[in-house]
This record gives structure tokens, sequence and C-alpha cells, in this order.
């Protein structure tokens, strides 16, 4: 259970009382109170020998209607559903599939999309279904229409950029808001367009890193899910950042699609709040 709500007096208390009544106990829980909002935030596992799921989600909702919040429940073994984007770099997208291939991640990839057909063989390993979409200045209207006719058909419930190289229309942004999901090198924010880890070597940066993050209209300014950095030194070669790059980002990505997939992760404004495992 997920509940984001204005903060008020006695909503810990009615939450543990309706988990009581459906005969539940509570194995998790973490809480948050923003204080520059007042917004609450709260995530609750929990087991209940009440077999019927609209039973306790009748109860909950009943019990917590008064604090007017929005309020989600979900079985655990019902995974979160999830739409891959990629382009033609396919590290983030190899390992996100190796880690729900070895359980590591509770989620369910319905569908990988991408502007190239590159990576097709890879995702027929795995038998999920692969759309090759082209996007052409001419054909991105397009393009994006089959997006979202795909997002409704598959019950997508967040799509992941997992090196998607192209930029989401304000629109599409704004109607997926909070349910995409983009990996960055953030840590070299001096360094855009092309080739940017050789342009840290250049400039002899000390850190590189990158960062995972809500998809907004702003591009690679949306709020802040995971992020993670390397020390570099004067001996590393452009090739060298570039592998390393590669491999901090999709740590990272993962990281973050996991955080996600466990509904681990509250938008309050412009911020993430992350009930770490």
């Amino acid at each position: 259970m997920t509940l984001q709500c204005v903060d008020a007096p006695g909503i810990v208390l009615a939450a543990s009382s309706a988990i009581v009544n459906v005969q539940g106990n509570i194995l998790e829980n973490d809480q948050f109170t923003d204080p520059a909002t007042g917004h609450f935030c709260m995530r609750t596992r929990f087991e209940t020998t009440v077999d019927d799921f609209e039973v306790v989600q009748n109860v909950l909702t009943t019990e917590l209607t008064k604090f007017n919040p929005i309020l989600k429940i979900r079985p655990e073994d019902q995974h979160r559903r999830a739409l891959i984007m990629v382009s033609k770099f396919d590290h983030c997208l190899s390992d996100l599939l190796y880690r729900l291939e070895q359980g590591d991640i509770p989620l369910d990839i319905a569908a990988v999309v991408s502007n190239h057909p590159d990576c097709e063989a890879l995702v027929q390993r795995y038998n999920i279904p692969f759309h090759y979409i082209p996007v052409t200045p001419e054909s991105k209207d397009d393009a994006e229409n089959q997006l979202r006719a795909l997002v409704q058909s598959y019950s997508i419930d967040f799509v992941v950029l997992a090196r998607y190289m192209q930029i989401l229309s304000p629109e599409l942004c704004a109607q997926l808001s909070g349910h995409v999901i983009n990996i960055h090198h953030s840590f070299l924010p001096g360094f855009k367009g092309a080739k940017p880890y050789h342009q840290a070597y250049d400039r002899g940066v000390k850190l590189i890193g990158a960062t995972a993050h809500f998809v907004t209209n702003q591009l690679d300014e949306g709020p802040i899910i995971e992020q993670d950095v390397v020390r570099v030194s004067h001996s590393r070669t452009p090739q060298d950042m570039v592998a390393l790059g590669r491999d901090i980002e999709r740590n990272v990505l993962s990281r973050a699609v996991g955080l996600v997939a466990e509904d681990r992760v509250a938008l309050v404004g412009t911020r993430t709040v992350i009930f770490s495992q």
C-alpha cells in the first residue's frame, strides 16, 4: 500500500487499524512528511489472511478516505508492467533483461520499442515482443501515437528509456508524467551533445556518473530517482571513461527501475521520496 496526502494527525493510526481490520500484519513500513510542503508519504507492506483482494482494498479505502489520499494497493505477486525503449546502445537493456531473468527485479517487461532494429535479436531471446518504430522529423507524431497505443494495449505502468536517443514531445511528457524513467550522464552537465565522455576527458574531470530520473518537458532535469559516481584519474583514456560510463549507467538505471517496480518512489513536486530497501 502506498499513500500520499496532506499531513494530518491520525493517518498512521487509521492505516494500521484498517490493516488490523482485514486480519493483517505489517511487515514493513516507511513514512515521511516533506517539511517544505507538508505532504505526507507512506509505503506499507503487509500480509493478511483475507484472500479477497477487493475486500482488503475496500476496507482500506473506506477507513482512509477522510484524509483524501492518493491511495494505491497492490498484491505483491502482481508485478508492475514496463515498456522498455532503446536505440542502438544495448548495455542498459541487456542488464535489465538479465536481472529480470534472474528474478532480481519484480517486474514484467511487456514489450521493447526501438527506433532501430539492432536490438531485436537480443529481445527475441527473452521471448519479449519487439516493436520497431522508426522516427524521423516527419514521422515523429505518428511514432508517438504508435507508442501511446502500445502503452494502452499492454496496460503499461511505466516506461523506461534505456538509452533511447530521441526526445519525447512535450505533449507525450505531460501525458506520461511521473511514468517515464530516463538515464543520463548527469555528472557531466557541461558536456552536451555527442561524445560527452570524450569532452570530459579533454577537460580532465575527476568524477563521472549517471542519474536516473523521471522525464519532464525540461530535458534531463526531472525528479531524481537514483544517482552514482565513480572517481577517475588523469591516466584514464576516453575509451576507459566510456566503459565506466556504460557500467554506471546500467547499474543506476536498474536500481531505479527496481525502486519504482517495488513502489518505493513517491513524487513530491520536483523531488522524490525514496523508501529504500
